[in-house]
């Protein structure tokens, strides 16, 4: 009989969205609360940004691992006018590194996601959960486009802080699953001859 262990012991953790505003007092390095803090997500910010070393390596069990390097890339100035210089990204993937860390309670998960302006330019991260002491958070980009200019500290993904509750007070209003037995197919016997 084959059941999922949780649901089994009738046990399941609920995740709770907390607001934004809760959720930036786990976050260091915010630049401007007023414009990155939102209703149930903080947004996170471009410090570095790095092309990626073409050569990683890993196995099973990591005596031969080797990270891919990382090679910075130098802002430019693109308008005389400009406060903050750019990156100039051809299609490909980069590591960028954010402005802001995390520190996480242990009942807490953050899920980091791209912001939907830098998908409609044409790039994207993988959205991913974290948890713990994230310093610095660090995205493996991917650009799209044939070409993708970024700003310094522009905003490019979304912090959204969830609080894991499991306990029997939280789960009172879960619905109790009772593990069922699966009806398998009963092979009758050829009749020898």
């Amino acid at each position: 009989m084959a059941v999922d262990a949780p649901l089994a012991l009738g046990y399941i953790a609920h995740m709770q969205l907390l607001p934004g505003k809760e959720a930036a007092a786990r976050v260091a390095g915010i630049l401007h609360p007023k414009y990155q803090v939102h209703g149930y997500s903080v947004q996170l910010t471009a410090r570095k940004i790095f092309s990626v070393d073409p050569t990683g390596q890993i196995d099973f069990g990591g005596s031969e691992y080797v990270a891919a390097g990382r090679i910075e890339i130098p802002t430019q100035q693109l308008r005389l006018e400009d406060r903050y210089q750019w990156w100039e990204l051809g299609r490909g993937s980069y590591f960028l590194e954010c402005n802001e860390a995390l520190d996480l309670a242990e009942n807490e998960i953050a899920l980091i996601e791209p912001d939907d302006r830098l998908l409609r330019a044409g790039a994207w991260h993988v959205p991913f959960y974290v948890r713990g002491r994230v310093i610095p958070v660090q995205l493996l980009l991917e650009v799209g486009a044939e070409r993708l200019r970024v700003k310094e500290n522009a905003r490019l993904a979304r912090f959204r802080l969830f609080r894991i509750t499991g306990d029997e007070e939280a789960a009172r209003g879960a619905r109790k699953i009772k593990p069922q037995k699966r009806n398998l197919p009963v092979r009758k016997k050829a009749a020898r001859r």
